[in-house]
């Protein structure tokens, strides 16, 4: 089988690829001599011989081979510097600083873009010792690379043709077929071919095509797969070609696989796979990830600082130079304290300091235009995009604060506590509200009891001078502070100023007009108590603590529960004006205590109080009394006696033991009675005789406490005397009555009493008021009493009235009797109002079933009367003859002319405009 492939050359780019890379090979092969000279010095040290090193250039001439155009930044060679010691700092510098430069690696750049010239074939680089200043140099020839001859031309544009062999010859010399699968080597094709299209790639023949009529097929992604019709194949010559322009970034291989079968479809020849490699083109520039880039740096920082790193990618090969990047900062802005305070490593993106004198101060933000390019930055082929770089300089405490003024001046009254007496004020250039702005202060000198405290306010930085104890005007009249003010973190390494500021406050205080007070306070005494009115207990005063103010104190009594005392205005004498009582109520734990103001004439008046303290005395001046005051017992002497005790408000030694005794008088009590003293405090009552009636008994007992002098009182005892069961205890059925109720029990029970009346009688006149309620209602229930009778609409009288049978419910509701609309025809009295039309008038409201018809009638009066369009119904009434004999009897014996003239009409007038007729007839007067 036979494989043709056909093209166009591309001389020209591989003639540019073949350069690059002689000028890249020039650089590394001096690289790769320095790295071989050191691996020489250091086997000759490590043999254990004598290493000789001369410091300088080892060689006199480098010498580099490029084309002839020559690009800004571009590497032409790197000179190799012996430093034996490895101590000294070498500077570069060339002879032709306008063309080239040489960094510290000893690699030499061209500075810009020229055509390489017999002016630029030599020059010379310097090397100079920064510390002592020696020199070397070393001369640099350039040589232009020859160009292509035109038969090396012409053969690159030669199609190549590939013919596999079919027959291989063995050691006999005969030949003989081997079998075998096709291998074609894969194809390179160029993206973004112009055409024309379909462009011819390959010719596929089968040697067998020369007997079999043969047809010639491809398949796979790009033929018959998606994307379809990229490649097509002539079914008869097997020529493969391409239909339209080929990106490498979308599709950078296709792998087809070529078929030959004969006419009627059998497989003449196994599948072959064909490769076709997409070459790329440098058709995209780098894109970088981010637009803006934003970066922080500190002020101050050293040079060769990282600050940050921008990234750019191309979509084009990144193997090829048509992906391969390089980065530079094309300007700064601004370009203050040097328009260089920045470089960036051209390969990485890396942004890292350069120059030292960042601050803050004077620069917060440094923008950057960083451009990408590809083709490793060749500014003539390359292609390039920029991207802005936004580094922010961050605030470090470099400024300490530092006082406005070196001395504040402030007053506060005294005894006035948590006011401000002055505002501290500092200036700080650090970044406002940052712990290197935010000031601390504190008091060095001048408050040695800690009567101030600064705080410091967060908005204004300010430091608020605070009074935290009270001063005494009489004491420190002035106060003269040192304050210190630093920041919150310290100062940042070699700042050459302090890290603090001082500063003098001056504090006059203000004398104001304090509280009298009493000394001491409060003030003990001691006294018996009996004290008669007018005795002289002591005398409380108090002191002005104002020395500067000469005036007066008056004062007076605040609290005296008991109303005992009274204190002179002037001079503070305390005296009684009552009886002084340790019983009292108003004396608690024997102490008795009054308090007293004491107040001064300044300006505003001022006061204090004080509080006395009088411990009473106990005296002998209340009697014991028995207790209990009730007690019970049995007829007979056994089983059970009475125990009674003493009650004395007094206290030791002027209450118990206590002496118990029967009186002489009457007689029978001591015929009757015994008593038995049982200790200091109690004694026992017993029945003398054997058998005592029952009942209530009144027992007088002397009791005599053992005060000096002692104090003895009769009380009585109240015994009831009962019938007792077998174990002591009382079986009288008047038992409660009998043990006697006290006098708040009874008049419980009598309150009780009355309440009850009292609710039993307001229920029956309830119940009375209800019946005369019931009564006046009768009116609609009987009908002896119903005048209202006479408006029922009947049909037939029959005998009588007294045969009559009413129904008196359709006087209690009128709107449910029967309306005559819906009567039968013909059922109608003579004497009810003709049915014929009348104007229709507002219909009336009715009260809706009134339960007294005397309600209905006024409801319907006063409708009657507030409705001028209702006629009267003065129709004719036909009546029939009903019989003779009524017990309502005739209507000729209301004789009105008689007593007409005796009678007040006046009241018609009240009665609304229907009853104007007659109130005028009768109640006119005389006319």
């Amino acid at each position: 089988m036979i494989i043709q492939k056909r093209g166009k050359g591309r001389a020209n780019d591989g003639q540019v690829n073949v350069v690059k890379y002689a000028q890249h090979q020039s650089v590394t092969g001096n690289l790769n001599d320095e790295a071989e000279t050191r691996e020489v010095k250091a086997s000759v040290e490590a043999s254990g011989e004598i290493a000789l090193c001369k410091t300088g250039f080892p060689e006199d001439v480098y010498s580099a081979v490029l084309s002839k155009d020559v690009h800004e930044g571009q590497p032409l060679l790197n000179v190799n510097f012996s430093n034996c010691n490895g101590k000294r700092k070498v500077q570069y510098e060339s002879s032709e600083p306008a063309d080239f430069k040489v960094d510290e690696e000893g690699v030499v750049y061209a500075v810009r873009s020229f055509a390489l010239s017999s002016e630029h074939a030599k020059f010379l680089i310097y090397a100079q010792d920064k510390e002592t200043q020696e020199k070397w140099q070393v001369a640099v020839k350039l040589s232009l690379k020859p160009a292509l001859t035109e038969e090396s031309a012409q053969e690159s544009h030669e199609i190549e043709e590939i013919v596999f062999p079919r027959q291989s010859i063995k050691h006999t010399g005969s030949l003989q077929r081997q079998k075998r699968d096709w291998v074609i080597p894969p194809i390179n094709l160029p993206e973004n071919s112009r055409g024309p299209f379909p462009q011819e790639l390959v010719r596929i023949r089968s040697d067998r095509d020369k007997n079999l009529s043969l047809r010639y097929s491809v398949t796979g992604p790009g033929a018959d797969q998606p994307p379809t019709g990229i490649f097509i194949i002539n079914p008869i010559s097997g020529q493969l070609s391409v239909t339209k322009p080929l990106d490498r970034e979308l599709i950078a291989r296709f792998h087809l696989r070529a078929h030959a079968v004969d006419i009627n479809g059998n497989q003449v020849e196994n599948p072959i796979d064909i490769v076709i490699n997409v070459i790329d083109m440098n058709d995209n520039r780098p894109e970088f990830l981010h637009q803006v880039w934003n970066g922080t740096v500190p002020e101050g920082s050293k040079p060769g600082t990282y600050v940050m790193t921008v990234t750019a990618i191309d979509a084009d090969d990144p193997n090829a130079l048509n992906g391969m990047l390089r980065y530079r900062i094309l300007s700064q802005a601004p370009s203050t304290p040097s328009p260089n305070m920045f470089t960036i490593n051209n390969e990485t993106g890396d942004i890292i300091t350069v120059a030292a004198g960042l601050d803050r101060e004077k620069v917060q933000q440094y923008t950057l235009i960083i451009q990408a390019t590809d083709m490793e930055g060749n500014p003539t082929y390359g292609l390039s995009n920029t991207a802005t770089a936004v580094i922010t300089v961050t605030d470090v405490n470099d400024n300490p604060p530092e006082f406005t003024a070196m001395t504040f001046y402030g007053e506060v009254p005294e005894n006035k506590v948590n006011v401000t007496v002055v505002n501290l004020t500092v200036t700080d250039k650090d970044q406002p509200h940052t712990p290197a702005w935010n000031a601390v202060y504190r008091i060095s000198g001048g408050d040695p009891t800690g009567r101030f405290a600064i705080q410091t306010d967060p908005n204004s930085n300010d430091g608020l001078v605070t009074v935290v104890k009270p001063i005494d005007f009489e004491t420190n009249r002035m106060f003269v502070l040192t304050v210190a003010a630093e920041n919150q973190v310290p100062l940042a390494k070699g700042i050459q100023h302090p890290p603090q500021s001082t500063a003098t406050v001056s504090v006059t205080i203000i004398d104001v007009n304090e509280n009298p007070y009493f000394v001491p306070n409060p003030k003990i005494i001691r006294q018996e108590e009996g004290l008669h009115a007018g005795t002289m207990l002591t005398t409380f005063t108090a002191q002005d603590p104002d020395r500067y103010m000469q005036q007066n104190i008056r004062y007076s009594k605040l609290f005296d529960p008991a109303n005992w005392l009274e204190i002179d205005s002037v001079n503070g004498q305390i005296t009684t004006i009552a009886v002084l009582d340790r019983e009292s109520p108003n004396v608690k734990n024997n102490v008795y205590n009054a308090t007293f103001l004491a107040s001064d004439y300044g300006i505003p008046p001022m006061s204090g109080t004080g509080t006395l303290q009088i411990y009473l005395l106990d005296i002998n001046d209340n009697a014991p009394q028995v207790l209990p005051q009730e007690a019970e017992t049995c007829e007979t002497p056994d089983p059970n006696s009475i125990n009674i005790t003493a009650l004395d408000y007094d206290i030791d030694p002027n209450a118990g033991p206590f002496a118990f005794d029967l009186p002489l008088s009457p007689v029978a009590i001591k015929r009757n009675w015994t008593i038995t003293r049982l200790n200091g405090d109690f004694a026992q009552l017993n029945l003398k005789i054997k058998f005592l009636e029952a009942g209530i008994y009144e027992v007088p007992i002397i009791i005599t406490d053992s005060g000096n002098p002692p104090k003895s009182n009769l009380s009585v005892l109240r015994v009831k005397v009962c019938q007792c069961d077998s174990n002591g205890d009382c079986t009288d059925v008047d038992r409660i009555v009998g043990a006697g109720l006290g006098t708040g029990a009874i008049v419980a029970i009598l309150l009780c009493i009355i309440i009850l009346l009292i609710l039993v009688l307001m229920f029956v006149v309830w119940m009375k008021r209800r019946d005369k309620e019931r009564q006046a209602k009768q009116l609609l229930i009987d009908p002896e009493d119903d005048v209202r009778d006479n408006i029922l609409k009947y049909d037939e009288e029959g005998g009588g009235e007294e045969d009559q049978d009413y129904d008196l419910s359709q006087l209690q509701q009128p709107d449910t009797v029967e309306p005559d609309a819906i009567k039968p025809v013909g059922i109608r009295r003579l004497d009810e109002r003709p049915i014929h039309a009348e104007p229709q008038y507002p219909v009336r409201s009715a009260a809706p079933h009134p339960g007294d018809i005397g309600d209905f009638i006024n409801e319907g009066l006063k409708a009657a009367d507030n409705d001028p369009t209702a006629p009267p119904y003065d129709s004719l009434l036909v009546f029939d003859y009903e019989g003779s004999g009524s017990t309502a009897g005739s209507l000729s014996s209301l004789n009105s002319s008689s007593s007409g003239g005796e009678q007040d009409y006046d009241y018609l007038n009240d009665w609304g405009p229907r009853f104007k007729k007659l109130a005028d007839m009768y109640g006119g007067g005389d006319d």
